[in-house]
């Protein structure tokens, strides 16, 4: 399998194409986010929304790419979530053509040992309830179902896993 990078979101043009066509390329998602129409996702509402994930403290957008700098995932992460102070991923979107080829499981695991490197002992993130499919490929991970809330943004119902990475 070819290497994976990630790299910080830099905002341009062509890299906000991108990620339209990631979102684009996942309808499931976007219909069960309820964020984004997949048949007409504006470029400005992406990168907007991204901006203030970016800008928010301790947020990180990052572009995951294959070994010829093709765009084969979105990831959003928060070093310290300020009511637990785990670190959680906000989004892990792989595209939908590499659905099912372990993009999203490389992935997960680059999250993992980062954390891991950094002396943390866990990793959180929320699946929404409407997305069985997500919650089937992290629990296949090993995370683990602690709660179940909603979320504060949309108010939608979240499944909320931990991953203990000690």
């Amino acid at each position: 399998m070819s290497p994976l990078s990630l790299t910080p979101l830099r905002f341009s043009p062509e890299e906000i194409a991108e990620v339209v066509g990631l979102y684009a390329s996942n309808p499931e998602y976007c219909r069960a986010a309820g964020e984004y129409d997949p048949e007409r996702i504006p470029a400005d509402r992406v990168e907007a929304d991204l901006r203030e994930e970016a800008e928010t403290e301790g947020c990180e957008v990052l572009l995951a790419r294959d070994g010829q700098d093709r765009i084969v995932g979105l990831l959003c992460l928060l070093d310290r979530h300020p009511t637990d102070g785990h670190p959680w991923i906000g989004l892990l979107l792989v595209h939908g053509s590499l659905h099912r080829h372990g993009f999203g499981r490389r992935l997960a695991g680059l999250v993992e040992e980062r954390f891991r490197r950094d002396g943390r002992e866990g990793l959180r993130l929320a699946v929404l309830e409407n997305n069985p499919a997500a919650f089937a490929f992290w629990t296949s991970l090993g995370w683990q179902e602690i709660d179940r809330r909603t979320d504060i943004q949309y108010r939608r119902p979240c499944i909320v896993l931990h991953k203990r990475l000690v």
